[in-house]
């Protein structure tokens, strides 16, 4: 090979390589939740980066919490309360309306990066499938609560639950705006509509919690899913 011909080669793979560079920064400039470098924001679709993006917000409150503000959701940090393994240096409430449905019976204080994983959940999954395969918006999500200062299982020893420090959630059901109300006890072992929608939102839920914990799991866990952020999983258990 001449060295005209070298050079005529070596010159059009630095061409190609230089565009192929290009495209890729365009295409992660578009698409910001496949984009690991990309700060995360609640109003982007969910890609596959979103689940390690959160998965780093669990390490770091005061990052969640400037991801929920620039994502527009309204919240309100509290102080932090509690003591030991049961101390709560991490607390946040949302504002009424800001996951888009109402909780019941209170709008529970948990970790920001619970808080997070709930408005995408809400958001990206259950009401995406409640439109379609119940004909009717979320208005509201039943929960058990978030806090309680224990160890798992409720035990007298071992490891502490991620409610101990408000890091988890108990999902008994929702209501619907046309009146009907959807539950994990009533209606996750029937069949139709209701029992699709709680097994696929279950499922929706396992690339944004790190614990998904249903009534398949074990007797404990039969009127609820238990959705926890976990630092080191991402969808554990149920979604193995």
């Amino acid at each position: 090979m001449t060295r005209v011909g070298w050079l005529d080669r070596s010159a059009l793979a630095l061409l190609f390589w230089g565009a192929l560079t290009l495209f890729a920064r365009a295409w992660l400039a578009a698409h910001p939740q496949d984009n690991p470098w990309a700060p995360l924001s609640l109003t982007d679709p969910p890609g596959w980066a979103t689940a390690r993006k959160l998965v780093r917000l669990r390490g770091d409150p005061a990052e969640c919490r400037a991801v929920l503000a620039r994502s527009g959701i309204a919240f309100t940090a509290l102080p932090a309360v509690g003591e030991g393994e049961c101390r709560r240096a991490d607390r946040v409430q949302l504002a009424d309306g800001a996951a888009a449905v109402a909780f019941r019976p209170s709008t529970p204080e948990a970790t920001c990066a619970l808080d997070a994983g709930l408005v995408l959940w809400l958001r990206n999954s259950v009401e995406p499938a409640a439109q379609r395969l119940l004909g009717s918006r979320v208005v509201a999500l039943e929960h058990y609560g978030t806090t309680a200062c224990r160890h798992i299982r409720g035990s007298d020893s071992g490891g502490w639950s991620e409610h101990a420090t408000g890091n988890a959630i108990d999902v008994a059901g929702f209501d619907l705006a046309d009146g009907r109300r959807i539950t994990v006890d009533h209606d996750w072992s029937s069949s139709g509509p209701a029992q699709a929608f709680l097994h696929r939102i279950r499922h929706g839920a396992c690339g944004v919690f790190g614990t998904v914990l249903s009534p398949d799991y074990n007797a404990a866990h039969a009127d609820h899913f238990h959705l926890d952020q976990a630092r080191s999983r991402i969808g554990w258990s149920a979604c193995e």
